[in-house]
C-alpha cells in the first residue's frame, strides 16, 4: 500500500501520552516515503513503523516533526536532504532494519536537533567502534540505543576519531558469494511478500544485487 492524501486521512490520529500529535502509518506495507506533504505538517510524531520501507528519503519540509518512529523496515539508506527537510527532528527509532557498515549512518550529522536514536537490531551495531562511532558522528546525541550518552564515552570517541576515520574497520565491499547463493535460494523459497522483501534486502546489503 502507498501513501497517499486518502491515507493520511484515514489513518489514526491522536494526542499520545506525551501530548504530541501523532499519526499512525504502521503496518500497511508501505514500500517508500512518498506524499507526506499531505499531513499539512501538523503532527509532531509519525510512526511509520512495521511496514516495507528500504530508504529513507523523500521527505517533505516538517517543521513540526519532532520524532519519527520507522522501526521494523528495510532500510539499508539514509538520504543526505534530511537536513532541509526534518530540521527539528529529536528523536529517531530505527530499531530492525538492514543498516550495515557505519559510514551508512554519516547522513544523520546532517539533523541539528537529534538527541535520540536507536539502531538497535541492526547490524551495524555489531561493527568494531559502533557505539563511539555514533558518539563522534552526532555530538549533541543524548541518548543511544535506550542508554544515555556518558561524559566519558565522549571523550573516548573524541580520541579514538582524532584522526577523522582511524579506528573503524570498513566491511569489505567484496561480496560473499555463499552468502549470496543462501539468499537467492531463500529467496525462491520464499512463501510471503514480507519474506521475499526483506531477503532482496538483505541480497542487497550484501552486494549481490542492484535494487534501485
Amino acid at each position: 500500500m502507498r501513501i497517499t492524501p486518502d491515507l493520511v486521512i484515514c489513518s489514526p490520529q491522536f494526542t499520545n501520552p506525551l501530548r504530541e500529535r501523532e499519526i499512525k502509518l504502521r503496518a500497511y506495507k508501505i514500500p517508500a516515503i512518498e506524499n507526506l506533504g499531505s499531513t499539512q505538517d501538523q503532527f509532531d510524531t509519525i510512526d511509520l513503523s512495521d511496514n516495507e520501507i528500504r530508504k529513507l528519503e523523500n521527505f517533505p519540509l516538517l517543521k513540526r516533526l519532532k520524532t519519527l518512529l520507522i522501526s521494523n523496515n528495510l532500510i539499508f539508506r539514509i538520504g543526505d536532504d534530511l537536513k532541509d527537510c526534518l530540521p527539528n527532528l529529536h528523536t529517531l527509532m530505527l530499531a530492525n532494519n538492514n543498516i550495515v557498515n557505519l559510514q551508512d549512518l554519516n547522513p544523520l550529522c546532517n539533523l541539528p536537533a537529534l538527541r535520540r536514536l536507536c539502531l538497535i537490531e541492526n547490524n551495524v551495531t555489531k561493527q568494531p567502534n559502533y557505539r563511539l562511532y555514533v558518539i563522534n558522528l552526532l555530538p549533541k546525541l543524548l541518548v543511544l540505543d535506550f542508554q544515555k550518552v556518558k561524559t566519558k564515552e565522549r571523550e573516548e570517541a573524541k580520541k579514538l576519531f582524532a584522526d577523522g576515520m582511524n579506528g573503524v574497520q570498513v566491511t569489505s565491499s567484496q561480496p560473499n558469494k555463499e552468502k549470496i547463493t543462501a539468499i537467492k535460494a531463500a529467496i525462491e523459497n520464499a512463501k510471503t511478500l514480507e519474506e521475499v522483501n526483506r531477503l532482496e534486502a538483505k541480497l542487497k546489503s550484501e552486494g549481490g544485487m542492484d535494487l534501485d
